[in-house]
């Protein structure tokens, strides 16, 4: 769940390169940051609790001295945001220096054992436990790689680490396990890096470490090691994104930037045709479905149940990706697993992903090439969306619908709905180019504690997903309902207190779904109407409305409609005086379980 980086430089000084690297992965963390250098004189480390460049401003991260140095950005797992547990962590000696991301299960039962031999811990994170045993074996005569090999070999869980020692100033080592690391080769210039936009300033020349293996990254170059101590040789992989991808380009929050990037966003995913049309004659005749993902992937998931078994007929379950062992024993050889991703590295997914490939086809749906999922599973499609930093989902959301519609489509032989999605990057740009609407509707609901999202049909994910993103950003309650559901129960917690958002496409589900409409309206709720331009009804008789091109039936629906409602939790956010791309609690990839 943190961010980590490092580099071996020839020419230059690490620490104002690992803090522009590190800066950029700040969307996995950021409740404390700290850079740790090496040179002849030994390791050199400043850090502390804070956004970066809260901590910056107060210590000058920038300012050690060395040419090789690794850095850290945190989101907590075990102890508090403060110095203390923030990394990178230091031996007991101050000869060895580790960054570390993931977690360390039997950290408690290695911290007693190291402490029964005299050795101090400073924090309550189980991070402590690498530099200290490092430290343990370099102490009988092991360099740095046997060290961390040996310790490797005690701990348990996951890991993507990052490692230097005073008796070896110009040389990181690195291993990986169910954490992810890559690598970046420049020209004399060596980096490891959680994700690729840390580095692309630098290298768009990447090697992905797979499970299992450690690196050794010097002057002389990189050397990647698997399990049994062999030498790998391993491809190196041209990053497609260019640096500025990764930057605001003009807007105040990547959040907005992602929102506008989503049309061309679709416009890249939808090359992605014809290889699914090669997977779909691959897999070849299947007897169930079934998604596993979580958060917003879930509820892409849930559209995905609807447009299957709609259209293909082949009944198709959704499954949490937390929760997916009660339902392994269910699998079999004719059952196609399909795990949605952003990152490819969530830890609940991959774990059930091993788990699914034991028995059944599987399929990942993901956006970073080469992670962990695109390794695991027999199928991958990617969701050509670009690097998102913002932590809550947008252009990917969009992207992974757009995946599961042309899967859907082909799949059922639906040529019209595969035709129907070009259509859908002009209707997106019509959404933002009115989009101070959303601004002025969001102005009136910045000070509510609840919402209802409502929606039939293909509409309910939808509302699923507004739901979470008002969560999300803005720390306002609200819960997403199938409209038909309300009258069970949640109609007794509406009042004049409560705005209701409404997402009422044209289609079967209208009737139904202005009646559900008017029952909120009777019990004083303002009602926020997302519906057709060529409906009347939600221009003059609910209190706001925002309309979407009449074309845009109820089954292209969820790919348009959602547009409005990312606005709404955008603008309700900031308006609020929140910075959305980085809501607490919350890190972009989650690679704990």
């Amino acid at each position: 769940m943190c961010g980590i980086v490092g580099c071996v430089l020839t020419n230059r000084k690490a620490a104002p390169i690992l803090l522009e690297c590190i800066s950029k992965l700040e969307y996995r963390g950021y409740d404390s940051v700290g850079i740790s250098t090496v040179d002849e004189n030994g390791i050199h480390l400043k850090k502390g609790s804070g956004k970066i460049k809260e901590v910056d401003d107060k210590i000058d991260l920038g300012e050690l001295p060395g040419s090789t140095g690794i850095a850290h950005v945190r989101w907590a797992t075990h102890g508090i945001p403060s110095k203390e547990n923030s990394h990178p962590h230091i031996s007991n000696e101050g000869n060895i220096s580790v960054v570390h991301n993931g977690i360390i299960e039997n950290f408690g039962e290695i911290r007693e054992s190291l402490e029964s031999e005299g050795y101090i811990f400073h924090s309550q994170t189980d991070t402590e436990v690498i530099p200290i045993l490092i430290e343990k074996y370099m102490d009988k005569g092991f360099n740095l790689e046997d060290a961390l090999k040996k310790t490797l070999k005690i701990i348990k869980g996951s890991y993507a680490i990052g490692a230097i020692s005073k008796n070896n100033p110009n040389e990181i080592v690195a291993a990986r396990k169910d954490s992810p690391l890559i690598i970046g080769v420049g020209d004399k210039d060596y980096f490891i890096a959680s994700d690729a936009p840390a580095i692309l300033n630098y290298t768009k020349n990447v090697i992905y470490v797979d499970n299992g293996e450690i690196a050794i990254l010097n002057h002389d170059g990189v050397i990647v090691k698997d399990s049994k101590d062999n030498i790998v040789d391993k491809k190196i992989n041209l990053i497609e994104w260019d640096a500025e991808m990764a930057q605001k380009e003009g807007y105040d929050y990547f959040m907005l930037k992602e929102i506008h990037e989503q049309d061309s966003a679709i416009k890249d995913t939808l090359s992605e045709r014809d290889n699914i049309n090669e997977i779909i004659t691959e897999i070849g005749n299947i007897s169930r479905i079934c998604f596993v993902a979580c958060g917003t992937s879930y509820h892409a998931s849930l559209t995905g149940k609807y447009l299957i078994e709609s259209m293909a007929g082949i009944p198709t379950d959704v499954i949490l990706a937390s929760e997916f062992k009660y339902s392994a024993n269910t699998l079999n050889k004719d059952t196609l697993v399909i795990f949605i991703s952003q990152s490819g590295e969530t830890a609940d997914t991959l774990k059930a992903l091993k788990v699914a490939k034991k028995t059944s086809k599987t399929l990942a749906i993901v956006n970073v090439l080469g992670s962990s999922a695109t390794r695991e599973a027999d199928f991958v499609i990617y969701t050509r969306a670009g690097p998102e930093i913002g932590v809550a989902a947008t252009k990917t959301y969009i992207s992974q619908l757009i995946c599961i519609y042309m899967f859907a489509a082909i799949l059922a032989n639906n040529k019209k709905l595969l035709d129907s999605l070009d259509e859908v990057p002009e209707y997106i740009s019509e959404i933002l180019a009115k989009e101070g609407e959303i601004s002025e509707i969001a102005s009136k609901y910045i000070n509510v504690n609840d919402f209802f999202f409502i929606g039939r049909g293909l509409s309910y994910p939808t509302a699923l997903e507004g739901a979470l993103k008002l969560k999300e950003i803005t720390y306002i309650h609200g819960e997403g309902y199938a409209a038909g559901e309300l009258k069970h129960g949640p109609l007794a917690l509406i009042d004049d207190n409560v705005p209701v958002v409404v997402i009422v496409p044209p289609g079967d589900n209208y009737d139904k779904t202005i009646s559900n409409l008017e029952e909120v309206k009777a019990r004083g709720a303002n009602v926020i109407a997302i519906g057709s331009c060529a409906d009347e009804f939600i221009k003059t008789e609910v209190t706001d409305s925002f309309c979407i091109d009449e074309n845009v039936n109820e089954i292209i629906a969820p790919l348009i409609y959602v547009v409005p409602l990312q606005l709404l939790s955008y603008y309700i956010s900031v308006k609020r005086g929140l910075d959305p791309d980085k809501p607490k609690n919350l890190a972009k990839c989650v690679t704990v379980e």
